[in-house]
């Protein structure tokens, strides 16, 4: 990882930090391979259960959480540099992951910076926080995932509305409409992501990943499917030595000890 991307460890919680603050954390290669590098220190760490990633915005008069892609470097002739083999854009927006992150938003985040924020499996933000899809002002597309994830959070006639103004959709109304999970005030989304965290690593991590994975799947699968999906992983899952814990933990009174395995 370098220090374009930040990666720090607290109990069973890590937070990755988007480190470009200059360029209101667009995206050029040295992001997309530091995020895919976190990620990889994230999924590969047995101890650490969740992900929080946010973005450094010391420094900037109006916030940006990301801007997207660094339009210099697509410019330039760079743009395959802005994602990676296994992680699409970002090094995040089309990565297989096991362990659910958490998105921390404090700011403006647009284009590829919203579709890295739906990407991600919980969102935290601010009140002057605000999420839009402007390509097509660009005559761009949003080919990082927004145009299809985005209807599956807020529904159509919102998303195609943001869609196809290219206007960034307000933290409040994002919050009614369901893309964001918790909304605070400006400076606590990072404190607010880590209360969120604290509470879902509380629960069995190996439950937890299941749960994530069969959850996402519903967006595109039939009914047969996902209870195949639902069938196995509860096999795999009541068959894990966790299971034993939290039956004994609930039995005695008492909070379980998890090992994720």
């Amino acid at each position: 990882m370098s220090e374009i991307v930040t990666y720090e460890t607290d109990g069973h919680v890590a937070l990755i930090t988007l480190n470009r603050p200059e360029a209101r954390n667009a995206v050029n290669g040295d992001v997309a391979a530091g995020l895919e590098a976190a990620i990889d220190a994230l999924e590969a760490d047995t101890e650490v259960w969740v992900g929080i990633l946010t973005a450094n915005t010391e420094g900037q008069t109006r916030p940006v959480f990301c801007a997207g892609a660094d339009l210099k470097e697509i410019n330039a002739g760079n743009g395959a540099a802005l994602g990676t083999k296994r992680g699409g854009f970002a090094g995040f927006a089309y990565r297989e992951r096991r362990k659910p992150i958490i998105v921390a938003v404090d700011g403006l985040a647009t284009a590829g910076g919203c579709e890295i924020v739906l990407a991600a499996d919980l969102v935290v933000a601010t009140t002057r926080s605000s999420f839009g899809l402007a390509e097509v002002k660009r005559n761009l597309l949003a080919g990082a995932g927004g145009l299809f994830r985005l209807p599956r959070a807020i529904g159509k006639s919102a998303a195609m509305e943001a869609i196809l103004t290219g206007d960034p959709i307000p933290a409040q109304r994002a919050y009614d409409l369901g893309l964001v999970n918790r909304l605070v005030e400006p400076g606590e989304a990072v404190a607010e992501a880590r209360r969120l965290a604290a509470q879902i690593v509380t629960s069995a991590p190996l439950a937890v990943y299941a749960s994530r994975a069969i959850v996402l799947a519903s967006a595109y699968e039939d009914d047969d499917t996902l209870k195949k999906m639902t069938n196995k992983a509860f096999a795999e899952v009541t068959s894990a030595e966790d299971t034993k814990e939290g039956l004994m933990a609930f039995i005695e009174k008492r909070a379980p000890q998890w090992k994720g395995a």
